[in-house]
């Protein structure tokens, strides 16, 4: 397994950190737990290009994804007027972008070895190619399927399954992909919060809606059943592996552990292994100071599957 990481994937979100509980700088934080552990930690060169994004973007995407206020609403925070589109976008978008870079490079490296890529950042999971939302501008599973499918390393009939174990309902992804059949999306999620589109839950071919409340057993039965219908006709699979399932979050109201985490994380990429597809895990949501620590023990305990 390798770890995609950037220095450059960090936030440096001045006031905006106290208008949000994102850790922008939890990246920083889990590559330097890492230091000790023998992983591989590669770099993508460059954001994404804007070209590429607004091939992916429809016409009137391309011009909201430029406008401060849809993207103050989109990160979920006030509007402040004294900072320019120049500010967010050096120290949110660009980030963003470098972040596509890395789920790119992540299919890439793992169409080309077979290992699994682990992305630091990336997960957009509620952006679309006709939306932004909760803190998602790009959606970078899109962009990168869009771009594999581009430059030959996925066909027309070549199957993608999307594994999400973020809290929060892929909504994005579920409308990215809601024509495209060889897209297959098993999303575990907290089916009392944010998002509630019955459009998007519904396309889910692998629902595991969870109440409130669930801890890591009831939790993690759940999804190893449904790991269980997965089989081996995927070319690629892509995890959204979000930290806002434990208990200390605020947002995702569940009640997992580190270790129900570090442990559904291994039953994610064991199972996948098992059936040999190759692999991207991206970061996804996590708003607790546990979140950094939590990704460390996690990519700690799958090195050695």
């Amino acid at each position: 397994m390798k770890v995609i990481y950037e220095p450059r994937f960090n936030y440096q979100l001045g006031l905006l950190k106290y208008l949000h509980p994102f850790d922008g700088e939890k990246f920083a934080k889990v590559a330097s737990e890492l230091d000790s552990v023998n992983v591989e930690v590669i770099q993508p060169n460059e954001p994404i290009s804007t070209d590429i994004i607004n091939e992916y973007l429809n016409e009137l995407m391309r011009k909201l994804v430029l406008s401060r206020t849809l993207i103050f609403r989109a990160l979920e925070v006030p509007k402040i007027p004294f900072f320019s589109f120049d500010f967010l976008d050096k120290k949110i978008l660009t980030p963003m972008r470098l972040a596509v870079s890395g789920t790119l490079l992540g299919a890439e490296k793992a169409l080309e070895s077979g290992e699994t890529m682990w992305n630091l950042s990336g997960g957009f999971h509620h952006a679309s190619n006709l939306n932004m939302e909760g803190f998602c501008i790009y959606n970078d599973i899109g962009i990168t399927y869009q771009q594999l499918r581009k430059n030959g390393h996925l066909s027309e009939t070549d199957k993608v399954l999307i594994i999400d174990v973020d809290a929060h309902h892929g909504n994005g992804n579920a409308y990215s992909f809601k024509d495209n059949e060889n897209v297959h999306l098993l999303d575990v999620y907290n089916e009392d919060i944010y998002p509630t589109s019955s459009f998007t839950r519904n396309r889910v071919n692998f629902p595991v809606p969870l109440k409130s409340g669930v801890e890591g057993e009831e939790y993690l039965t759940k999804l190893n059943q449904a790991l269980e219908l997965v089989i081996d006709e995927y070319a690629l699979a892509f995890v959204i592996a979000g930290t806002d399932v434990l208990a200390v979050d605020k947002l995702g109201g569940f009640k997992l552990t580190i270790e129900d985490v570090v442990e559904r994380e291994k039953s994610v990429l064991s199972r996948l292994k098992s059936l040999s597809i190759p692999t991207v895990v991206t970061g996804g949501g996590g708003y607790s100071k546990q979140s950094a620590s939590t990704i460390a023990a996690a990519i700690r305990a799958c090195t050695a599957l």
